[in-house]
C-alpha cells in the first residue's frame, strides 16, 4: 500500500476542495465594529456563534462601544448574556477589557496581537478572530474545537493543546491564507466533520483524510 501523503502535501488541498464546497465561508458572528467584533467572540467561547448572535443585538445597543461598557460594573453586563454559559466571568471580562480599551487606547480596539493578549479574557483564538476580521491581519490560526477535532481527524497535527496545534498548522499554509483554512475547517465540522457522528460517506475529502473508516 502506498505511503499516505504528508500534511504538508494535503493541507493545501484541503483548503481548496473545502473552498469549493464553502465559496462564501466566513466568520458567522454578526458584527459591526472592531468592539462589537471582540465582545461577540469572547462571548462565543463554550457557546455556538447561533447563540451569540441572538444576545447581542440588545448588548450591543445599550453599549455600543468601549467607553459605554466601561462606565458600568459586571452586575449591570450579567443579564444580557447570561444565556451564552459562564457569564459572570464573560461579563467581567467585558468590562475590564473595555476599560483597559478607554487607558490604553482610546476606547479603539488594538490591531496588534500583544496589545489584544493584554485585555482580560482575551487568548489568541479571541485575538485571531479580530486581527484577521476587522483588520485583515492573519497573525495565526484560529483553533476552535472544529477546528482542533477536524486537524486532528485529518492527521494535520498529533496535538491536543490549541496552543501547540496552532503552530503546526501555520507551517502547512502561506500566512494569507491561516484565517481562511481556519473558516473552512469549522464549517465542514458544522457540516459534515461532526463530534458525534462525522459524516465520512459521501465526504468531500474523504481521499485527504487518515480517518476515513476505510483506511482503519
Amino acid at each position: 500500500m502506498p505511503r499516505f501523503p504528508s500534511a504538508r502535501t494535503r493541507a493545501p488541498l484541503i483548503l481548496a476542495r473545502l473552498g469549493e464546497l464553502y465559496p462564501d465561508a466566513t466568520c458567522s458572528l454578526d458584527w459591526r465594529t472592531p468592539w462589537e467584533l471582540l465582545v461577540a467572540t469572547m462571548l462565543s467561547a463554550q457557546c455556538t456563534d447561533e447563540r451569540v448572535n441572538k444576545v447581542t443585538p440588545a448588548l450591543f445597543e445599550r453599549f455600543p462601544d468601549a467607553a459605554a461598557a466601561a462606565a458600568v460594573t459586571g452586575l449591570d453586563v450579567e443579564p444580557y448574556v447570561k444565556s451564552t454559559g459562564f457569564f459572570r466571568n464573560k461579563a467581567k471580562n467585558i468590562v475590564a477589557s473595555s476599560r483597559l480599551l478607554m487607558e490604553r487606547h482610546g476606547g479603539a480596539v488594538p490591531a496588534s496581537m500583544e496589545e489584544l493578549l493584554e485585555l482580560p479574557g482575551v487568548a489568541r483564538k479571541t485575538a485571531n478572530v479580530v486581527l484577521a476580521h476587522a483588520f485583515g491581519i492573519n497573525a495565526g490560526v484560529t483553533v476552535d474545537t472544529h477546528v482542533k477535532r477536524l486537524s486532528n481527524r485529518l492527521g494535520l497535527t498529533k496535538q491536543s493543546d490549541p496552543r501547540r496545534i496552532e503552530p503546526e498548522l501555520m507551517k502547512l499554509l502561506p500566512q494569507p491564507m491561516w484565517e481562511l483554512f481556519s473558516i473552512r475547517l469549522i464549517f465542514h465540522g458544522r457540516a459534515v466533520c461532526n463530534a458525534r457522528k462525522p459524516a465520512c460517506d459521501g465526504c468531500p475529502i474523504e481521499d485527504l483524510c487518515p480517518s476515513h473508516p476505510a483506511r482503519r
